[in-house]
């Protein structure tokens, strides 16, 4: 039943995960299906391989954060 409203309607979207400042994974409320972002910054569905790819990029991201306040302790960080 909860696949029948995404057919007729489309997915209704949320954002469940901010991977880096752009990059983002999504679930649709109703039938729990996943997206994320990809390299042109299209909604695709999130396979195995986009999710090995995010937990990479991931923590990537969080290590140059971590060195950034390291060594600007006196920076503001800005997040949207």
């Amino acid at each position: 039943m909860k696949n029948i409203h995404c057919k007729v309607f489309g997915h209704d979207i949320r954002l469940s995960k901010n991977v880096t400042f752009h990059v983002k994974e999504y679930t649709c409320k109703n039938c729990k299906k996943q997206f994320t972002t990809s390299s042109n910054g299209e909604l695709v569905e999130l396979t195995p391989k986009f999710k090995e790819i995010n937990a990479l990029l991931e923590n990537i991201h969080n290590r140059r954060l971590i060195r950034r306040q390291k060594s600007h302790p006196e920076l503001l960080v800005f997040r949207h």
